[in-house]
């Protein structure tokens, strides 16, 4: 079973890819990780990969389909994939189609995780963490017991990544609907897209991709 999860920064792609993983065996393809491995392999897609990146250019999508190819003939992924971050466009989606076409593959569901854009905004926009201990902690939804103390190591030390604020998480919002938008028409025409609300429980999102992927 071959599936792509579509959704924005924060939807929740990697806690479902996760318990995807574990209940089906399937692998999670990140196409940051595979980069980062094809370059430490050494390999001559490896190597290639590398001068683009240190040029400070784009990996191309010939490239990109080449470095997925290779990873999905692994042993590994054998009972299937999850694809994650790939494809962003509707010529990256339809030259997997055309490569995994060549093997005798598909993908079996698009599953795109939709969001309430401002809800996210103020979900992610209210993240902080503990500077000792990590752990997360949010203004509104998730505050320790007592104010402005760690409830796991007592710290009194938080910190916020500096791109969790409402302008940069809107941005990146409106960069994924601008990117994301031509391939729904597209997975919508082939049949294979499903929508799940990500802005549900995460037991309930859960229980909605399994219905989707019909508990395969």
């Amino acid at each position: 079973m071959n599936l792509i999860l579509l959704g924005p920064p924060g939807a929740g792609k990697g806690t479902q890819a996760q318990e995807l993983e574990r209940r089906h065996k399937l692998v999670q393809l990140s196409t940051g990780d595979m980069l980062r491995a094809a370059i430490a392999s050494g390999s001559d897609l490896g190597n290639e990969v590398k001068t683009i990146m240190d040029a400070g250019e784009l990996v191309p999508d010939d490239i990109m389909i080449r470095m997925i190819s290779e990873r999905i003939d692994q042993p590994d992924c054998a009972n299937g994939f999850i694809l994650d971050g790939f494809p962003r466009t509707t010529a990256q989606a339809e030259a997997l189609d055309k490569m995994l076409d060549e093997k005798d593959m598909k993908i079996d569901h698009v599953i795109e995780m939709s969001v309430d854009s401002e809800v996210l905004i103020k979900r992610i926009a209210g993240r902080f963490s503990c500077a000792g201990c990590g752990a997360g902690y949010h203004d509104e939804f998730q505050k320790p017991v007592q104010d402005g103390v760690c409830d796991h190591c007592s710290k009194t030390e938080f910190t916020r990544r500096p791109d969790d604020n409402p302008e940069t998480v809107r941005t990146r919002l409106d960069t994924y609907e601008a990117q994301t938008a031509p391939l729904l028409p597209y997975y919508r025409g082939k049949e294979s897209l499903r929508t799940v609300d990500a802005m549900a429980e995460i037991d309930v999102v859960t229980a909605e991709i399994e219905t989707v992927i019909g508990g395969a």
